[in-house]
């Protein structure tokens, strides 16, 4: 029997699951997997290497409304009947806000839940969906360790004019400053630039994470120096159903004027907006894609003019730029997006290889282009792996 790592990346719907060997922190997964349609009817799916692994028992037996910490012991009972030569041995969370004090991820004790606790008013979306799964696997395993990866800690070493807002003093040191999420992907990519970049991997690097939530990094020495995302998951590029950055003043006026709830508002910036919102048609940039209707059109140049505006803004932040990477499922796959964004840049010094862009090469710049162009696909899992081994080693 092999001793693993188990990773747990918990979201509203869906609940991504890794298994890596302890012994080496070079290995790939063993495993990868989903459990989908968490809220309606729950589905478990794996694969190891290439091949499906099929789960015993019957997923008729688990109710519809069943709930990420019944699910993730479910998850477990099915790895121990079914995969039996495979022993997780530690459990790594992708934990969304660590505030201003893990500024690194950290073994959880009762005093580090409750501190994460105490987030909850931060992210109150996302935090209690991943702490209920810490809870219980503490409570029904508390033999095996936990390990909470967070997805702000990345950004703790940007200084600290990049952090703060321009309000009041007393709300600063209350915790209302910039944030910045998707640390775990921006950490693995910073981790893996000398291999793409060489000795310019400790440059002026932006790195774009473009998904149904997308942000971007700017990283130099592979530290974030700055970040779109601010206080919350709803600033800078416009995502597939966020707004990304807004007028402060939209909000109040949707109070004011338009009689509008906090509760009314709040679904529209996070739900109803973004890609979904000016395209009408849908949240996905492949459906848009797909789409004739100007609306997805639109949507689509909207996307990129911002991304490019955001470009702009962090190369500025940077003192230049030597490397722009894109990561994520529309960074990895959206060669019409990539080109969007990049081929306007001139001004920056930026030349895209319009073939190898279309061919979906990891590298697209070409060779008289000032600025690298790469797109590398992230592995946040990985990183849970690499923190929950050297924590509990």
């Amino acid at each position: 029997m092999t001793d693993v790592i188990l990773t747990l990346n918990s979201g509203s719907s869906s609940i991504k699951f890794a298994l890596f060997p302890v012994d080496d922190s070079q290995a790939d997964a063993i495993m990868r997997g989903r459990i989908a349609g968490i809220g309606s009817q729950p589905v478990f799916s794996a694969q190891r290497g290439s091949k499906p692994v099929m789960f015993s028992g019957g997923l008729d037996r688990i109710a519809p409304d069943t709930q990420h910490p019944a699910l993730i012991n479910e998850l477990l009972a099915r790895l121990e009947q079914d995969v039996t030569d495979l022993k997780p041995v530690a459990i790594g969370h992708r934990v969304v806000h660590g505030g201003q004090d893990f500024t690194r991820h950290t073994l959880v004790t009762p005093g580090t839940l409750n501190a994460m606790r105490a987030l909850t008013p931060l992210a109150p979306l996302h935090q209690p969906v991943n702490l209920a799964a810490i809870d219980s696997l503490a409570a029904d395993h508390p033999d095996i360790p936990q390990v909470a990866c967070f997805d702000t800690a990345f950004h703790r070493t940007q200084p600290r004019i990049s952090q703060i807002y321009g309000l009041p003093r007393a709300l600063t040191e209350r915790g209302i400053i910039r944030y910045g999420f998707h640390g775990l992907s921006y950490d693995y990519i910073s981790g893996i630039l000398p291999e793409f970049l060489g000795e310019r991997a400790d440059g002026k690097v932006i790195i774009a994470h473009l998904g149904n939530g997308a942000s971007m990094c700017a990283v130099e020495g592979r530290k974030s120096v700055a970040t779109t995302m601010g206080f919350t998951a709803l600033d800078g590029l416009i995502m597939g159903r966020r707004c990304g950055e807004l007028d402060p003043g939209v909000a109040i006026h949707l109070a004011e004027q338009e009689g509008m709830s906090v509760h009314d508002i709040h679904e529209l910036l996070y739900r109803r907006s973004g890609l979904l919102g000016v395209s009408g048609i849908s949240n996905s940039m492949r459906d848009l894609e797909e789409s004739n209707a100007p609306e997805a059109k639109e949507a689509i140049d909207l996307f990129c003019y911002r991304a490019r505006q955001q470009i702009g803004s962090l190369t500025a932040s940077l003192g230049g730029l030597d490397a722009l990477i894109f990561t994520g499922g529309i960074g990895e796959h959206s060669a019409n997006v990539r080109a969007g964004i990049t081929q306007p840049l001139h001004w920056l010094g930026v030349d895209m290889d319009t073939g190898e862009n279309t061919r979906g090469a990891t590298r697209f710049h070409t060779q008289s282009s000032r600025v690298a162009l790469f797109k590398i696909r992230t592995d946040e899992e990985r990183v849970i792996a690499n923190a929950t081994r050297q924590l509990t080693e």
